[in-house]
């Protein structure tokens, strides 16, 4: 089978698709033939070895978490059989052919569902929900919810509006409109960003979910935000300075959210913008765009050859 597979830390240049065995299956765990596999940002971190310290790889190394794919083989009364479509997660090794996962890590996937959607949910979907639960909105508040167009923040903005707080989003313009639709109030970021803010928020803001880094964290605690309704998943420094939460993606998936998710995006409750697919052979390309970090949603790697 083919395997996004890393040999060495480095640029987008160690990337490679290797020919590899389909991975052997054993009690408790699912066979699943995968259609398509997320890109995230972390996984980018992960290659340059920027966890090197914490979490030394051992090379050859696979990767990617989330998934969508076909159950091919499963323990007799499992609840998964052969044919079934699902979403699920793992562990450094999504962007491949075939992938082995604990039966527990797969959701079922109702035909609605959108395939490159269902492919990229699990690890921005969980990161949004576990930052947005931290902060805990309530209806009538106003909560700031940064890169609000990415990933990760598109979610957040509609799940935080989902609690009937109203949400402002931070974003260049090109991405207004968007969020317009969605029902966020939205606001350029850059020089003049507390003026404008003041502008779109004169009641000002009740809770802050940064998806980006760059001292959002900074600026809502001297605008007098609580530092305890403050998430951040991109700022550790200022989480540490400033003693707020910094959730994420473990939190939500030991929470079980990817079910809550799943049937968010499925009824349409839920938009995922799908930025652009590739096929798994070009995932060099697919991680020099999300690398730019202007992408609309979320880029997906289409690994099946065929589509169901």
């Amino acid at each position: 089978m083919r395997a996004v597979r890393l040999h060495e830390y480095g640029g987008l240049d160690v990337l490679r698709v290797d020919e590899v065995p389909v991975p052997e299956r054993t009690e408790g765990t699912v066979l699943v033939e995968v259609v398509t596999a997320g890109t995230n940002p972390g996984e980018a971190a992960i290659r340059e070895g920027a966890f090197a310290k914490t979490w030394p790889a051992e090379f050859p190394l696979g990767q990617g978490s989330d998934f969508a794919g076909i159950v091919r083989e499963a323990d007799a009364g499992s609840g998964w059989k052969p044919g079934h479509p699902v979403v699920g997660h793992t562990a450094r090794a999504s962007q491949a052919e075939f992938v082995v996962v604990p039966e527990q890590n797969l959701v079922a996937k109702p035909e609605s569902l959108d395939w490159d959607v269902a492919g990229a949910l699990f690890v921005a979907g969980t990161t949004a929900w576990a930052g947005v639960n931290a902060v805990q909105p309530q209806p009538g508040e106003t909560v700031l919810v940064t890169a609000a167009a990415g990933g990760v923040g598109v979610i957040a903005a509609q799940l935080a509006k989902g609690t009937g707080a109203t949400v402002v989003g931070v974003a260049s313009e090109r991405n207004h409109d968007f969020l317009r639709e969605l029902g966020v109030v939205p606001v350029a970021h850059g020089d003049g960003f507390v003026e404008r803010l003041h502008e779109v928020a004169p009641q000002g803001i009740d809770a802050l979910v940064d998806n980006f880094g760059g001292g959002y964290v900074a600026t809502a605690a001297e605008l007098g935000v609580d530092t305890g309704r403050i998430n951040t998943i991109a700022d550790f420094a200022a989480a540490e300075q400033y003693g707020v939460s910094k959730k994420g993606n473990l939190t939500g998936q030991k929470a079980g959210a990817l079910a809550e998710l799943v049937a968010l995006a499925a009824s349409g409750d839920l938009v995922v913008p799908i930025h652009a697919p590739y096929p798994l052979e070009r995932v060099r390309d697919a991680y020099a765009e999300l690398e730019q970090r202007h992408t609309r949603g979320k880029i997906v790697l289409r690994v099946a050859q065929w589509r169901p």
